[in-house]
């Protein structure tokens, strides 16, 4: 569903994503280029943070040209308006539907890859036996998917009949409690294990920061609901929904990938120190 749009609104929108995809592309060029700098058996979960911000840098390529495919704007008449006392000045108009859709689809889809190779991550940078590992990684990973696919019919419906989005709310959040539980309670055995205070406070703070920034999606999820009532006769919410939809999933993905992504840099790097110094003895 696509609304009309102030130029204001278009422009929130298009910053947001614009600075979405700079904070990804950038953040995976710096993952990949100090893969070599850890140790051998925390590489692999370095090269899957980059593979994070990099389908996310895709995706993010994709939202944003849909974004400026659904708009365009008219074109601006020589001269000034009356009364403007500027020659040549002309005030920009809205932006006009051009009737491409604005496919949000594809930030469904880049979770989809994206939210279980990130909890992937996180588990390989973990004091964890190699079966138990896999074990976390495929139930964190299926839980995160389910989350994804049972969250996505309702992210359609923005107004209107909201009870298929809130039935979809209820739904994934089940799984997303799942996760949140696995990440903080029954992985805190492992967490508590590691021999540094260094970095198992690094590893925490990444549980910590990665659970955080998850809690926004939900709540982002229910603007439609929050923003949806009270509008005067006649009057859509729906332009005020989407700038604050994908302001808020734009902050949250910056912080769960980069933000998470740099601090498993800080865990592999800090392990790989000390394995140095211990092979060193």
């Amino acid at each position: 569903m696509i609304f009309p749009m102030h130029n204001y609104e278009f422009q929130e929108v298009y910053d947001v994503l614009s600075f979405s995809l700079a904070c990804m592309g950038s953040c995976t060029m710096f993952l990949w280029m100090r893969v070599p700098s850890v140790a051998e058996k925390y590489k692999t979960a370095l090269l899957i943070s980059g593979m994070v911000t990099f389908i996310a840098t895709y995706h993010y390529i994709r939202i944003f040209n849909s974004w400026v495919y659904a708009y365009h704007y008219p074109p601006v008449a020589r001269g000034a308006p009356a009364g403007s006392g500027i020659a040549g000045a002309a005030d920009v108009q809205s932006p006009r539907i051009t009737g491409v859709p604005f496919n949000d689809a594809y930030r469904y889809m880049d979770w989809l890859l994206t939210v279980p190779l990130l909890l992937m991550e996180i588990i390989m940078v973990m004091n964890l036996a190699p079966e138990e590992s896999r074990a976390k990684q495929w139930n964190l990973g299926i839980g995160a998917a389910l989350m994804i696919v049972s969250g996505y019919r309702g992210e359609l419906v923005i107004e209107g009949d909201l009870s298929q989005r809130w039935a979809s709310w209820c739904l994934s959040m089940c799984f997303f409690l799942y996760v949140v539980y696995t990440l903080l309670i029954d992985l805190s055995n492992a967490t508590n294990s590691e021999p540094d205070p260094a970095i198992k406070k690094l590893i925490k703070n990444a549980q910590l920061v990665t659970v955080v920034s998850w809690c926004t999606y939900p709540i982002v999820y229910l603007f439609p609901m929050l923003f949806g009532h009270g509008q005067p006769a006649g009057q859509s919410s729906g332009p005020n929904t989407v700038v604050c939809i994908q302001i808020g999933y734009c902050t949250s993905d910056v912080i769960s990938k980069c933000l998470v992504g740099l601090m498993i840099y800080q865990i592999s790097n800090a392990k790989s120190r000390n394995e140095n110094k211990l092979g060193g003895v």
